[in-house]
């Protein structure tokens, strides 16, 4: 007797970057494409909502897990939230130098509160890495999109 198994397709629900972003449970990489078709991995730093001329925008500090080009091994790329056209959540570098330093120096603002509300500790913790400027015009060149895994 011959048995025929079903196969059930599954259509996968497209999962928007801005969700991934804010799932406090996902450790995965994030994986952008730049304009060249690489893709690059992120590790996730911190989220920051921010006021630019007075437009709250939400910034995201991502550290390349992979080599990249100008950004050394201890330095962050902050990246702007956006919608393109079709309303889905993408990321961009933050071009604007002054706005990526202020979004790090609130990193670090937000590092700073939530030490100082932790009893101390007699272990080293790990520091953030030194406050520097992102490449943002390299980088500008190497991040693009949220690719699907």
């Amino acid at each position: 007797m011959e048995k025929k198994v079903e196969k059930k397709e599954t259509k996968q629900q497209p999962v928007d970057l801005l969700d991934i972003l804010l799932d406090q449970e996902n450790r995965d990489p994030i994986v952008l494409q730049d304009e060249n078709g690489r893709q690059i991995s992120f590790e996730q730093v911190a989220i920051i909502p921010y006021d630019v001329d007075k437009d709250r925008k939400l910034y995201v500090v991502l550290k390349p897990i992979d080599k990249v080009e100008g950004i050394a091994d201890d330095e962050a790329v902050v990246f702007v939230c956006e919608q393109d056209k079709q309303g889905n959540t993408v990321l961009r570098v933050e071009e604007n130098e002054e706005v990526a330093i202020s979004v790090f120096d609130k990193y670090y603002d937000l590092l700073e509160e939530a030490s100082a509300k932790k009893p101390a500790k007699k272990t080293a913790t790990k520091k953030p890495a030194a406050k520097k400027a992102p490449a943002t015009k390299t980088a500008g060149k190497t991040a693009g999109k949220k690719t699907a895994k």
